[in-house]
C-alpha cells in the first residue's frame, strides 16, 4: 500500500439531533466540538438523520404509492365508461 495517501481517521462521537441518540465511530472528519461519552472525550459530531430517527429503520416508514404503475396509469389516462 503507498504511504501518504489515506486520510488519518480518528474515534468520533456522532448525535442524532432529533432523539439524541449516540453513537461512536472512526471517521476523517475533523470537528471542533467535543463530547464526554462512556468516560472518554472525543469530538462531536451532529448529524439529523441516523438509523435511531430514520422511518425506515423505526418502522414508521409511510407508502406513498399503493397502487401499481399500471392502476395508477389507467386512473389517470385510461378510457372513461
Amino acid at each position: 500500500m503507498k504511504q501518504g495517501i489515506h486520510p488519518d481517521f480518528q474515534k468520533v462521537v456522532f448525535m442524532d439531533s432529533a432523539t439524541g441518540a449516540k453513537f461512536l465511530a472512526g471517521s476523517t472528519l475533523k470537528p471542533e466540538e467535543t463530547i464526554d461519552y462512556e468516560g472518554e472525550t472525543y469530538p462531536l459530531v451532529r448529524v439529523e438523520v441516523s438509523s435511531d430517527s430514520h422511518p425506515f429503520y423505526t418502522g414508521k416508514q409511510k407508502f406513498a404509492q399503493a397502487d401499481g404503475r399500471i392502476e395508477k396509469f389507467n386512473k389517470k389516462y385510461g378510457l372513461k365508461k
